[in-house]
């Protein structure tokens, strides 16, 4: 029996343009294409240009699994190694750093203090790629990059930046973490990091409505075929085929935390790869990417991946406890549940609207309840 989505699209079109003006989402089940829908329009004021199958979406974080999957393979290739220090790579993340607040993202001249309980400094030398992968680095969340005056002067500021707490003792998703990662690609694989990214994981997939895009690179058809986002204070403008992230458009459109573009299509035949359909890394990799390796105060990390949370108002609750996947700031979302062979992205651009009051959260739990009871029963 077919599964019927009738449900779930009803949830979406009342979305549309309540919380966001645009919406894909497709979903893998048992290894078949089950259902894609999209709707809403680029432009929610003049409703000329509706979302298409090809609109392109603002991916946020969701980025960060694409460039841990690159890593990994670049791991499988002998390339590097998951618990190899990074400075070995990096040799200028080296040299005791001091434990401080970090700048507060959201509350513009407040910071954000990690533990009180904290030794006065930190070796970096003992930081390995596995601890900026599941986020136990001890590093800061976030650092205001986007202020320095290049893209060298803001990697420079991150590789180089203080620590936020003792390695090892909490888990602090962190920006600057994978920030650092994606120079420690480019410098392992001697090419730019967007190069490497569709070298070791676009091109295996055939994914050709996903990539970075510069803002001196963008084409008209990018443009075209991409959903806009915020009103950027910063940048005086409607954000539209550049990335949201300031962080990520001061390092020139590409980082390995943010910068990717992808459809909902596209990501959900990545997503099918972390079940072997098509394979891109090996069982053994991905078993160690989904495997609990950090843990503190009920967030659970893999290698790249969110896990599963017993919080029933997080996005991957309705989903089995095997879960692994992983969200996106702009308003996307990737997540798999291997005991129902289930792969969900939804994608929206609800930050469109501005970065208070959003409804996104409920509404990825509404869409993951629908999703999961229609293929249960089936």
């Amino acid at each position: 029996m077919k599964p019927d989505f009738s449900i779930a699209e009803t949830i979406l079109e009342s979305a549309v343009p309540a919380i966001a003006p645009a919406v894909q989402v497709s979903v893998y089940f048992k290894g078949y294409y089950a259902w894609h829908y999209e709707t809403g329009w680029l432009d929610p004021s003049e409703k000329t240009q509706p979302v298409t199958a090809n609109t392109r979406f603002d991916i946020a974080s969701v980025t960060k699994l694409f460039a841990s999957a690159c890593f990994l393979r670049m791991v499988e290739s002998g390339l590097a190694s998951l618990d190899q220090p990074v400075s070995q790579v990096l040799p200028e993340f080296n040299g005791w750093r001091p434990i401080l607040p970090y700048e507060d993202p959201l509350k513009p001249g407040a910071v954000v203090v990690v533990s009180k309980d904290n030794p006065s400094q930190v070796d970096p030398s003992s930081i390995t790629f596995r601890d900026l992968l599941c986020h136990r680095s001890g590093l800061p969340a976030w650092r205001p990059l986007y202020l320095q005056p290049t893209a060298q002067s803001a990697r420079q500021m991150a590789v180089s930046t203080f620590f936020s707490y003792a390695p090892h003792t909490q888990v602090l998703y962190s920006d600057i973490g994978l920030v650092i990662l994606g120079m420690a690609i480019e410098r392992i694989t001697h090419q730019s990091l967007d190069t490497s990214i569709r070298t070791f994981v676009l091109e295996p997939l055939s994914l050709q409505n996903t990539g970075y895009i510069p803002l001196d690179q963008r084409t008209g058809a990018d443009i075209a075929q991409c959903a806009p986002t915020e009103y950027c204070q910063w940048r005086k403008r409607r954000l539209l085929a550049e990335v949201h992230d300031e962080n990520a458009w001061r390092l020139e459109g590409v980082s390995a935390h943010a910068g990717i573009f992808s459809t909902a299509n596209d990501t959900a035949v990545f997503g099918q790869s972390f079940f072997g359909r098509p394979a891109l890394l090996r069982m053994d990799t991905i078993q160690e990417m989904r495997k609990l390796q950090s843990e503190f105060n009920g967030t659970r990390r893999g290698l790249g991946f969110s896990l599963w949370s017993p919080d029933p108002e997080a996005s991957g609750n309705p989903f089995s406890q095997n879960a692994f996947g992983h969200t996106g700031f702009t308003g996307t979302s990737l997540w798999m549940d291997p005991e129902r062979e289930l792969v969900v992205t939804l994608f929206t651009n609800d930050i469109y609207y501005g970065r208070t009051a959003r409804n996104i959260a409920s509404l990825r739990v509404k869409i993951h309840s629908a999703i999961v009871s229609t293929v249960d029963s089936v």
